[in-house]
Order: structure tokens, then sequence, then C-alpha cells
């Protein structure tokens, strides 16, 4: 049985999406799950019944990441519900409406959403989950390291640089964190399906789906839930414990390829 069996994982934004399938993944493999949600407890009740259904359990809680005093009072009820940690996932993010601008047009508002969503409750939940942590602990942080390093997509100017504090975040905890012998990283899935790509109109994701089957992902299609989590419960594993302070790409090779070349020429 694998050695996550028996251990306890706080997962924000879990009720969906990526968080979901890091969720699933790891309940299959005995870890039971605190699933945080902030406005969709149906979903987070349907992901507490697909937990179940793997033998595994756990519990929703609630949540505002953008708020500290519920931040706390989330891990509070991890404390009481669990009495201890072994895995902290920070994915929650906010809806695109609340930050999705571009630079000359962003409010402050609209910018500390994004912010505050990202580095901030990062900095905040390590801090209340390394209370928690033993030595073989386990955090990470999910980013989008193309959205962090390019400045192409104007309107995801807020969480681009949100996401790229994030991991530098990652960095520095993990120094911080390493003699105890708890690892932190970041996983940076691509396009995923059934996350954010839903959200946009229909013909946004067309586009999108067939630019990166014709090649802009050398594998021939978007990411699922569950590749990502196949991703972070290998992170999460006991072998991986000499992996700490990395960005991992989850994107099936797109972020591999080069911008100023047709995919035709590049994949020969």
């Amino acid at each position: 049985m694998d050695a996550t069996n028996g251990k306890y994982a706080l997962i924000t934004g879990s009720s969906r999406g990526i968080g979901r399938g890091i969720a699933l993944k790891l309940a299959e493999q005995g870890v039971k799950i605190a699933i945080h949600y902030y406005q969709n407890e149906a979903a987070a009740k349907e992901t507490l019944a697909k937990v179940r259904d793997r033998d595994s359990d756990g519990f929703i809680v609630q949540a505002d990441v953008l708020d500290p005093g519920e931040i706390k009072l989330m891990f509070e009820r991890v404390r009481s519900e669990f009495g201890q940690l072994d895995i902290f996932v920070s994915n929650a993010r906010p809806e695109l409406p609340t930050f999705f601008q571009p630079p000359m047009n962003i409010t402050l508002e609209q910018w500390d959403t994004a912010q505050n969503s990202q580095g901030k409750a990062f900095l905040l939940g390590v801090r209340e989950a390394d209370r928690l942590l033993s030595s073989g602990g386990r955090i990470l942080a999910i980013t989008y390291g193309t959205g962090s390093r390019t400045g192409g997509v104007l309107p995801w100017v807020a969480m681009g640089s949100a996401k790229a504090a994030m991991e530098s975040l990652v960095r520095y905890f993990a120094v911080a964190l390493a003699k105890r012998g708890i690892t932190v990283n970041a996983v940076s899935p691509g396009w995923t399906e059934d996350s954010v790509l839903n959200t946009l109109p229909p013909q946004a994701q067309e586009l999108i789906r067939g630019w990166h089957t014709r090649g802009w992902t050398p594998m021939g299609r978007l990411g699922t839930p569950a590749d990502v989590g196949n991703v972070a419960a290998l992170l999460c594993s006991k072998e991986a414990g000499w992996i700490t302070g990395q960005v991992i790409f989850a994107d099936g090779g797109s972020s591999l390829m080069n911008v100023e070349v047709p995919p035709e020429i590049q994949l020969g």
C-alpha cells in the first residue's frame, strides 16, 4: 500500500476542478481529506461523496482565503477533526470576474483580490500548516507557470503576478522548512479540462482545445484534473522526499514549445 495511506490532507479549492482531482487521487491512496470550498457547498459535498467512494473519508470546511481570520479558523477545524496534518495543498483561486482585467484597467481591489488569494493566502496557510505538520510533511502550491512568466494574456496580469509571487514563496519556504524534513513544491498545470477553461466562452474553449490538439501540447490533448492529481500524489509520496523548492510542469510538454516556430516545424 502507498506510504501516504493513513495520512491527512487539507486541499483548498478542492470542491471542483484541479483541487478535486488532487483530492480524489490522494483519497485512492488512503489519505483523509479536508475539502475546502468558499461558495459551492453542493460541489464540496459531491467531492466528499467521491472521496468516500474511494474507501477514504474526510470533511468539508468553508472559508474565504482572502480573510486571514477565516484561514486561521479553517486550520483550527483541521486540528479539531484530524489532530494533525501531513499534506497541505494551496489551490484556491477566486472566480475570473473578480480579477480578470488588463493592466491599464485593473482596479486596486481586483489586484488585491488576486494577490491576497495567492501569495498572502499561501504565506498564512503555510504558517498555520507548520503547527500541524511533522517530519515528512508535504506542502504544494498550484500555480500557472506560463502566466507567471509571460505577458501576452493581458487580463491575467494580476493573477500572473500573484502566481509569480507564490512560486517565489515556494523556494523560500522550501529552505525554511527543509531541516524539519518538510518539502515545499509547486505544480504548474497547463490548460486543463474541468477547470478555468470551462468558464470561458464556448468559442474560446474550442479555439484553445484545437490549438493544443494540433500540436501546441506535444501529447495532443489538454490535461485533466486526474493528470494533475497524479503529479501531486507523486510529490506527496515518501519517495519524493529529496525534491523541494521546485516548480513541476504538468502540461503534456506544452511549456517546451517555442512560440516563435510553428508546431508543424517543431514536431517534424
